[in-house]
């Protein structure tokens, strides 16, 4: 159950969303707050420079496997404005990261992107659980999902899709 801590994280994620479409990249945005709610790591997407793993919830893990022990990781949790791809799952499963809550599903984004007439991407969208059947995740959550919705929108509009 998304709880008001959560909804402030989420609330972040949306601004580094907003962050990355005002630079010209796709709008992602991710937060990794500790066990004891500190903010760990936040990054934003950065695939508009041709590396498209520069994905903030890949980076997430990166770093929380540079920087934390087994222990925190697994209580540790990752707030994303869209729910992993499945590269991003696959590296948070291979971390051992704990739970993940989004604001936007991989089905919603899919709709999207099909509502816009954006071709499909190179690797299929996933829910998380298929890529990693144990992970602990929730979401969409309703209302700030409309807001991804029009970051979505407006990147697009501005790619002249």
């Amino acid at each position: 159950m998304v709880n008001p801590t959560d909804m402030k994280h989420l609330r972040r994620c949306v601004e580094l969303a907003t962050e990355a479409l005002e630079i010209g990249d796709e709008p992602f945005g991710s937060v990794l707050v500790s066990a004891d709610g500190t903010v760990l790591f936040e990054d934003h997407n950065h695939v508009a420079s041709g590396d498209h793993t520069r994905h903030p919830e890949f980076e997430i893990a990166r770093w929380a496997a540079a920087n934390m022990n087994p222990e925190a990781r697994a209580k540790a949790t990752v707030y994303t404005s869209g729910e992993h791809c499945p590269m991003c799952a696959a590296a948070h499963g291979w971390v051992g990261l704990g739970r993940i809550v989004y604001v936007c599903s991989s089905e919603q984004l899919t709709a999207w992107l099909a509502e816009l007439g954006v071709s499909e991407p190179a690797v299929r969208p996933l829910p998380i659980r298929d890529v990693v059947p144990n992970a602990v995740a929730e979401g969409p959550v309703p209302g700030l999902d409309e807001q991804v919705h029009k970051l979505h929108r407006s990147f697009h509009s501005r790619k002249g899709i």
